[in-house]
């Protein structure tokens, strides 16, 4: 079911020298805490170490991630990428994601039950595609596995109008032209990005996509198709029974087990990795990063198994760091090593400025007209809403699961917030954790609100917004902000060498569009930049 292996990295050019403690070594170790694996310091302390020496080393593999590893290697550097999720290989017709209806533990980070409210199931943690980091006032969903976020998200690859981008992300709005014709064509090229195909959109298992766009006008919003980074000949074999369903009833929240889907494990880190230069190490979780005193990057790493327990104990050292282990995991990282003292004069941003994009999940229930017995997916079909004061988009994305007796039908709708979320050290948790005040995005969600009533007064049924009293974000962003923390390529302010290229140093929002697109344009912005201006300087 998975290529991946257990080994440490072994890539050409990293020495590798183990250190033996005066005990003897430890087996395997338990971990502890919900969905976040932690080894007993008694423990840590009589394990092996083993030491690795790299040139670059980078933290995560989805958006950011997957182009710096690329753009390291195409400009000549043998670079080590860390990810502490498994690698998945899909279809067709594969088994190897769990189904929404089938849920089982490989949709969930080292856990015990399911992320998904309402899902009554326990089970014996694994190193699932998705990790809750539960908050105070919000749980943000993040990806763990090769590929990132890329694994699990419907791909609605989005890019912002040039006032929405200056709007959310206003130190980076000089870029934006360049991003326009370069970088952002850049990354659809990469990912093979394009809307559902006519033909598809009419057959059947897309009727609730027709319906939402055919009443989308009744309240004054234009309809638009949403390039998505899908191989349709994959959904048009479904139709003809080749492949069993997945596109065509929208099963895609776990991984798509069709294949077809250009996510970043197949698309840029395919294309690193083929070049010789880079490798890359799964299951291997980056507990801390530290600066020694010859001014290089200390990460200490355990490698894991599937079910959480340590099979090494791993120190790394490098010229140069990237981290881009998503919003949360970035951000948790550099608020630990502030707090512990690992990396001295850490800017005082550092766990600022976090926003959820606006990420709000409705349930419309019981529409007028006929929404078919699947939905056909992914999220196909959105509107923006011009003339709000509060940009927004809203976007279908169809239900996997049919409810018995009833229609339901799933509508997102995400938007420009400010980043109000903060990032505080728990040194009983050893680890950071996130506070998101409500009021940060009452206002936008009102205006949600509103559209997604007048649609269900326009469309019948009934709008039932499913965050009301769990908010929750598929879409973190911030937390290691642009100007406070890092400057406008990613380098952390204060320190050679250490950089940040994912969501975490956007705050809060991209420009009522989800997130990817954005953060994957501006690493190659940025990469253009380091690999001219810090190769052979700084690294």
């Amino acid at each position: 079911m998975s290529r991946n292996s257990a080994h440490s990295p072994s890539a050409e050019g990293i020495s590798r020298r183990r250190l033996l403690s005066a005990s003897a070594a430890v087996g395997a170790l338990a971990l502890g805490g919900a969905g976040t694996a932690r080894a007993s310091t008694a423990a840590a302390t009589r394990a092996d170490v083993t030491e690795l020496r790299a040139r670059a080393v980078v933290v995560g593999t989805g958006f950011g991630g997957g182009v710096t590893a690329l753009r390291l290697a195409q400009a000549g550097v043998k670079t080590l990428v860390l990810e502490r999720g498994r690698r998945w290989v899909t279809g067709p017709n594969a088994t190897t994601f769990c189904r929404f209806a089938t849920m089982d533990n490989r949709s969930a980070w080292l856990t015990d039950h399911s992320i998904v409210g309402g899902v009554d199931k326990t089970w014996t943690p694994y190193t699932g595609v998705i990790e809750a980091v539960e908050g105070n006032g919000m749980t943000a969903n993040v990806g763990a596995a090769v590929g990132g976020g890329s694994i699990t998200y419907h791909g609605m690859t989005l890019q912002p109008t040039k006032a929405n981008f200056a709007r959310s992300i206003p130190l980076a709005a000089d870029f934006y032209d360049y991003l326009d014709k370069v970088s952002y064509p850049t990354v659809s090229r990469m990912l093979g990005i394009s809307p559902i195909p006519d033909d598809l959109l009419a057959s059947d298992p897309y009727k609730s996509s027709r319906l939402f766009r055919d009443v989308l006008p009744k309240v004054g919003l234009t309809p638009f198709k949403v390039p998505l980074p899908i191989g349709w000949e994959y959904a048009r074999g479904e139709l003809t029974g080749r492949y069993e369903p997945t596109y065509t009833t929208s099963d895609v929240a776990f991984g798509v087990n069709n294949g077809g889907k250009h996510s970043i494990d197949v698309t840029y880190l395919a294309r690193a990795e083929s070049t010789g230069l880079v490798e890359v190490a799964p299951l291997h979780v980056v507990r801390d990063l530290a600066l020694d005193a010859n001014k290089k990057w200390v990460l200490s790493v355990d490698r894991i198994d599937t079910g959480g327990a340590v099979q090494e104990k791993i120190s790394v050292t490098a010229d140069a760091v990237f981290l881009n282990a998503g919003s949360p995991g970035t951000t948790r990282l550099l608020v630990k090593s502030r707090a512990k003292g690992l990396v001295p004069d850490l800017p005082d941003a550092v766990g600022s400025k976090w926003g959820n994009n606006g990420d709000r999940i409705w349930a419309w229930l019981n529409p007028n007209g006929d929404a078919g017995t699947q939905q056909g997916g992914p999220a196909c079909i959105g509107a923006t809403d011009s003339g709000s004061p509060i940009p927004y988009t809203i976007v279908h994305a169809g239900s996997p699961a049919p409810v018995s007796g009833a229609t339901l039908m799933t509508v997102v709708g995400y938007g420009i917030v400010d980043g109000a979320g903060t990032w505080a050290y728990d040194a009983d948790k050893d680890d950071a954790v996130l506070t998101w005040p409500s009021t940060a995005d009452a206002a936008l969600q009102a205006l949600i609100t509103a559209r997604m009533e007048s649609i269900a007064a326009a469309g019948g049924g009934l709008m039932l917004d499913t965050n009301a009293t769990a908010p929750s974000t598929w879409h973190s962003l911030g937390g290691v902000p642009m100007g406070g923390a890092v400057d406008l390529y990613g380098r952390v302010l204060g320190h050679k060498g250490l950089y940040v290229l994912d969501g975490a140093r956007i705050p809060g929002s991209t420009g009522a569009c989800n997130p990817s697109y954005t953060i994957a344009a501006l690493a190659e912005h940025s990469m253009e930049t380091i690999v001219r201006k810090d190769l052979g300087t700084v690294f």
